[in-house]
C-alpha cells in the first residue's frame, strides 16, 4: 500500500454540477436522496462515466448491471470499492474478491453455514438479541432505532456464529466504519481498520487451533481447499474479513431502511401487524426498494455493455440499487409494494458473486420487523430529530430518531 501523503490526504471532492457526465457517489446530494439522481442517469444512458476516481462506468439500468455482473472475462472483482486511490491488492477477502478459477472453491467452503437449516438453528438467539435490545430502550418512549437497535443485531448475531464475544461489537463497527466510508477518501484510515481486524482474528485463529470448537472460525479452520489441503491462515482472516465487513453493515442498513419506510408509512406499518404473514414478502420489497448495497468490478478488458463502450483501467460502480429502481423491470419501481407479487431484486447480488449470507440476512430482518412490531406498533420520524445516511458503498440510515405510541 501506498505511503504517499496524496494517498492519505486526498482532496476533498468539488461539488457536482453535472450528474450525468461526471457523478460522484460520496456526494452529499447523493447520499441524502441518490433516487432522482439514478432516474436522471438512466434516462441519459444506460452506461455512464465519470474522470473521479482515477476513471469510473456506472450501469444504470437493471439489464446493463446484470450483463457486467455475469462477465467475469471483461470485469474482475479485485477491488470491490470504487476509491480515489487504487493501490496494489495486500489483503483480499475470498470469494468477493476472487475471479474465477479461484471464486468457486472458495464460496463452496462458506456455504455450509449459511444454510437455511443453519439459520432456523440461530434464530432463537436473534429473537433474544432484538427482545435485549429493545428493553434497553422502550421505557424511554423513543430512541435512535440505527444507534440502539438495527446496528447491533447483525453485530452481535455474527459474533455469535463465529464464536468471538458479542461485546466487542463496538470494534467491528468501527473497522467497519474505517474500511467502508472514511477508507474511500482516506488510505490510513482504510490500512487501520484492516490491520486492526486481522490482529484481533489472528489472535483467535492462534486460540482455535489450540482448542478448537464449533464456531464458525474452527469449521473454517477444518475446511479443505483445492487438492484437500487446509485453507491458509491468510485466506481464512480474508474469509473472516469478508464476514464482517459484508454480513454486518449491509444487513443493519437493510433493516434500518425498513423501519425508516414503516415509520413514514402508517398503513403498510398497520398492514404487517394486522397481517403478519406478509412480512417475509415485504421484506422482499424493503430490500428491493432500499437495497444498501453497491459493489465495484474493475475492467480489465475492453468490451460493449448496452451497446456503450467502456474501457479498460477504469473502476465500475456496480449499483444494484439503481437496477431495482428500473421501470423497465419493475412496474411502479418507484414504489413500495409490500406485496409486490414478483420481485426479482438483485439486492443481493447477481452472478458468480451473489451473496452468500442472504439467508441469514432474510432472517435478521424478518426476525428484527417482527420483534419490533411486536413490542413497538406504534411509531414515527422524530420530527426534532435528523434522519442520516451512511455514504458510499453501503447506504442506510445512521442516525433514525423515533417516538413510540399513538399520541408520540
Amino acid at each position: 500500500m501506498s505511503d504517499s501523503p496524496s494517498a492519505s490526504f486526498l482532496p476533498e471532492h468539488p461539488p457536482v454540477t453535472d450528474w450525468v457526465h461526471d457523478f460522484d457517489h460520496t456526494d452529499p446530494v447523493w447520499t441524502d436522496d441518490p433516487f432522482p439522481i439514478w432516474e436522471t442517469l438512466r434516462a441519459a444512458s444506460p452506461v455512464v462515466h465519470t474522470e473521479r476516481f482515477l476513471g469510473c462506468y456506472m450501469p444504470t439500468t437493471y439489464q446493463a448491471v446484470k450483463e457486467i455482473a455475469y462477465d467475469t472475462e471483461h470485469f474482475s472483482s479485485r477491488r470491490v470499492i470504487v476509491r480515489d486511490v487504487r493501490p496494489e491488492i495486500s489483503a483480499r477477502a475470498p470469494p468477493i474478491t476472487s475471479d474465477p478459477p479461484e471464486h468457486k472453491p472458495a464460496k463452496q467452503v462458506l456455504l455450509p453455514p449459511f444454510t437455511p437449516d443453519a439459520m432456523k438453528r440461530l434464530e432463537p438467539r436473534v429473537r433474544a438479541i432484538c427482545n435485549e435490545l429493545i428493553d434497553e430502550f422502550i421505557a424511554d418512549g423513543h430512541c435512535d432505532a440505527a444507534a440502539r437497535y438495527t446496528k447491533h443485531i447483525p453485530v452481535r448475531a455474527i459474533a455469535h456464529m463465529l464464536g468471538i464475544p458479542e461485546k466487542d461489537g463496538d470494534l467491528f463497527i468501527k473497522w467497519i466504519h474505517q474500511i467502508l466510508e472514511l477508507g474511500i477518501k482516506d488510505e490510513n484510515e482504510m490500512m487501520s481498520g484492516v490491520r486492526e481486524m486481522t490482529g484481533y482474528f489472528m489472535a483467535h485463529l492462534e486460540q482455535r487451533k489450540l482448542a478448537p470448537s464449533d464456531d464458525l472460525i474452527s469449521q473454517l479452520l477444518r475446511a479443505k481447499g483445492p487438492g484437500g489441503q487446509p485453507l491458509t491462515d491468510e485466506h481464512v482472516l480474508g474469509s473472516l474479513r469478508l464476514l464482517l465487513i459484508a454480513g454486518i453493515d449491509t444487513t443493519w442498513s437493510a433493516i434500518g431502511s425498513s423501519l425508516w419506510h414503516l415509520a413514514r408509512t402508517p398503513a403498510d406499518r398497520e398492514r404487517l401487524i394486522a397481517e403478519p404473514a406478509l412480512i417475509p414478502t415485504a421484506i422482499e420489497e424493503f430490500l428491493r426498494a432500499y437495497s444498501p448495497v453497491t459493489m465495484a468490478r474493475e475492467v480489465i478488458k475492453e468490451t460493449t455493455i448496452s451497446g456503450c463502450p467502456v474501457k479498460a483501467g477504469n473502476m465500475v460502480l456496480l449499483s444494484f440499487p439503481a437496477a431495482n429502481r428500473d421501470p423497465a423491470m419493475f412496474p411502479d419501481a418507484d414504489k413500495v409494494v409490500i406485496d409486490r407479487k414478483e420481485n426479482r431484486h438483485a439486492a443481493f447480488g447477481l452472478g458468480i458473486h451473489r451473496c452468500v449470507g442472504s439467508n441469514l440476512a432474510r432472517m435478521e430482518m424478518q426476525v428484527a420487523i417482527e420483534e419490533w412490531l411486536k413490542r413497538i406498533p406504534d411509531f414515527r420520524l422524530d420530527p426534532a430529530g435528523k434522519v442520516t445516511w451512511s455514504e458510499g458503498t453501503v447506504r442506510g440510515p445512521r442516525q433514525l430518531p423515533v417516538l413510540f405510541g399513538k399520541n408520540a
